[in-house]
């Protein structure tokens, strides 16, 4: 099993109901495939460096996730094929990535509460 990270921006236009929709049909689509979800995070709409689609800011989400290296292609494969994701990332993290993105969960958890 391997440790995955996914990174995707959704249209700013889109409502609270279709962002929450997109996110759990990218999530079912995972656990479906034998995934395990390590942890989710919104961050919220923010500003792009750069215009995606005429857009100057989008819905950004991230995902770790663990799971074999064979679900990644398909995965990706529904990013692209639905219309609301701008753009993607996944990156297969090593161990180094692996303790970095547990100690941004503890720091997170610690500034909310």
């Amino acid at each position: 099993m391997n440790h995955y990270e996914t990174v995707f921006i959704l249209n700013p236009v889109l409502s609270d109901v279709q962002i929450e929709e997109t996110v759990k049909k990218f999530e079912d689509f995972l656990i479906n495939n034998g995934a395990k979800m390590v942890a989710k995070e919104n961050w919220g709409l923010k500003k792009l460096a750069y215009p995606i689609q005429n857009k100057k800011s989008g819905f950004y989400h991230l995902f770790e996730f663990t799971s074999d290296g064979e679900v990644v292609a398909p995965y990706e494969q529904e990013f692209r094929r639905d219309e609301r994701v701008m753009r993607f990332l996944t990156v297969k993290l090593d161990k180094h990535a692996i303790a970095w993105a547990e100690k941004r969960r503890t720091r997170n958890k610690t500034a909310k509460a």
